[in-house]
């Protein structure tokens, strides 16, 4: 028997946006260790502010797709990128 407990919204259920939004956000930590972008520094205030704000991955990922995609996009992440795409489309 496979574990049915519901992602966050009902309507995600089997989706697992949860999932994927915690694996992007181990993407994005992974990514900005290995980089010098201009978008560590604003990641890292943005990931300061979810913190303070109490706020899950999921919601940080749909609030900064924008910003993930361009971050992802100067970094040659496809695998993020692919996977930002899915989120977006399917739970944002």
């Amino acid at each position: 028997m496979t574990d049915q407990t519901p992602d966050r919204y009902v309507s995600f259920l089997g989706l697992d946006c949860t999932g994927k939004a915690d694996r992007l956000m181990d993407m994005l930590a992974a990514r900005i260790d290995r980089t010098d972008s201009r978008w560590t520094g604003y990641f890292e205030r943005k990931l300061a502010e979810k913190t303070r704000m109490g706020a899950d991955n999921l919601h940080f990922v749909g609030s900064q797709v924008n910003a993930l995609l361009a971050f992802f996009e100067e970094t040659g992440d496809t695998d993020a990128l692919d996977l930002l795409w899915d989120l977006e489309q399917t739970c944002c």
